[in-house]
């Protein structure tokens, strides 16, 4: 199977994601504050990406008009309603980007830089002209603007392999790592950020990792073209998410 095929080619680069240096770095709140405030910005582009597949995929406007590819269309739309709109506990509705945000609050961790950013992203009127003008780090740009460089493409399975490979099938092992760094006494003082990691496990692990990859599969179909775009992509994004993490142990290890 191509999906096999695939996950063979990005074998090495998620291994080395899943064995990178920062999840044994992050061991004090102070290294978890610095941590957060810097992966926010990919837990906010990820949203964008989980909305361009939305939008390719599903009939967002009006007049509504039937879709022509039904299943990819419901796979998306099962992800969209937990990333989106996930019911926590007690009825209580939020995005796991706010969930986040959340988590970073109760840790002390600053949330201005991300929250005036999205603010300006909402009120600007060349979004790429903002994330490139912004007073952040050139590696949140880079792995910003690399997410946005495949959304704009507007070619589907692009998209859901950035997402797919690059997010939701290696979320849980990347989570797990973070969740065993984390000693008990940053443990009892994040319980909204290791309900976060928890979330994500159960999710991504068990439904949205699984429903990723049969959408890519529904995407590619016998098309070989699409599958080499899609195994091209994967790795470059797992790349990405390397050069990230790279960039923020750094950081943690400066501050220490």
């Amino acid at each position: 199977m191509e999906i096999n095929n695939v996950l063979d080619h990005i074998k090495k680069s998620q291994k080395s994601l899943v064995n990178h240096k920062i999840y044994e770095n992050i061991k004090t709140i102070d290294d978890l504050r610095l941590f957060m405030e810097n992966h926010v910005f990919a837990v906010w582009d990820f949203m964008s990406l989980l909305k361009g597949l939305q939008v390719n995929l599903t009939s967002t406007s009006t007049p509504w008009v039937p879709v022509e590819n039904t299943e990819a269309a419901r796979f998306i739309n099962e992800i969209v309603l937990e990333e989106e709109t996930d019911e926590i506990k007690d009825h209580y509705v939020t995005s796991h980007f706010e969930l986040y945000l959340e988590s970073m609050k109760e840790i002390g961790a600053n949330t201005s830089v991300i929250e005036r950013f999205v603010s300006d992203i909402k009120n600007s009127s060349n979004y790429r002209q903002t994330i490139n003008g912004y007073e952040i780090h050139e590696n949140l740009k880079s792995f910003m603007n690399f997410t946005f460089d495949i959304i704009e493409s507007g070619e589907v399975h692009k998209i859901a392999s950035a997402f797919t490979f690059g997010r939701e099938n290696v979320i849980p092992d990347m989570f797990i790592e973070i969740v065993r760094g984390l000693n008990k006494e940053n443990s009892s003082i994040a319980d909204k950020f290791v309900f976060y990691l928890e979330r994500h496990i159960e999710l991504d692990g068990d439904d949205h990792g699984p429903i990723a990859l049969r959408m890519i599969e529904n995407l590619c179909g016998d098309d070989q073209k699409k599958w080499d775009e899609v195994m091209d992509i994967a790795k470059k994004s797992i790349d990405m998410r390397i050069g990230m993490w790279s960039h923020i142990n750094n950081l943690i290890q400066a501050n220490g």
